[in-house]
């Protein structure tokens, strides 16, 4: 499934993208807050696109390239994570930018694509945000969007690589506030697009 955007679109995540991540992933700062140290060769995002698709192999996750509609090129990530369709619950995450997008309207038509997706073709009740507790923009960008802050789970994710652990900051939107949600972002991304403004 793909979504197309106004300024982005949303692809699934393929090999065809590695070359462009590579270049989209090159700065160490984007990659602070999560469980990778970054990519340094093709063959590295190669193997990373692998590991996503093999988790959406058993439907639990949904992983999308995002892509510039100007450019053609994929300029990060994104993906639906712990879909759980009996529950009507599912994740928004593993979420990063090139810098050159960050602080513009993509991160905001990222999450809008997805979250219509969620709850008017998924019909999920629940969409669930976790981060790092320290990730100050992440968690203002989250807030800017609409989520509520449900509290900070401690040692919430933790990988043996790269002695990763974290305490998580957990958001939510549920279904009744997604009407008021999807009309207020619609008005923001309808506006003129202007670079490096507080999209998050």
């Amino acid at each position: 499934m793909k979504f197309d955007g106004r300024t982005i679109d949303l692809e699934p995540l393929e090999q065809c993208h590695a070359a462009d991540l590579l270049r989209a992933g090159a700065r160490p700062e984007i990659w602070r807050f999560m469980p990778i140290r970054g990519f340094t060769s093709v063959a590295g995002v190669e193997r990373w696109i692998d590991r996503a698709l093999e988790a959406a192999s058993s439907g639990r996750e949904a992983p999308f390239a995002i892509v510039d509609r100007a450019s053609g090129a994929a300029i990060g990530s994104t993906r639906l994570l712990d879909i759980r369709p009996h529950e009507r619950a599912l994740e928004i995450g593993w979420t990063w930018l090139a810098p050159s997008h960050q602080r513009t309207a993509v991160n905001t038509e990222a999450k809008y694509l997805l979250l219509r997706h969620a709850f008017e073709e998924r019909l999920v009740l629940r969409v669930a945000f976790y981060t790092d507790a320290q990730n100050g923009r992440s968690r203002a960008a989250l807030v800017r969007l609409g989520a509520v802050y449900e509290g900070t789970l401690r040692l919430h994710r933790a990988r043996s690589i790269n002695r990763y652990e974290r305490d998580s900051a957990a958001y939510s939107i549920i279904a009744p506030e997604w009407p008021s949600i999807k009309s207020r972002l619609e008005s923001k991304l309808r506006r003129p697009p202007l670079a490096k403004l507080n999209f998050g």
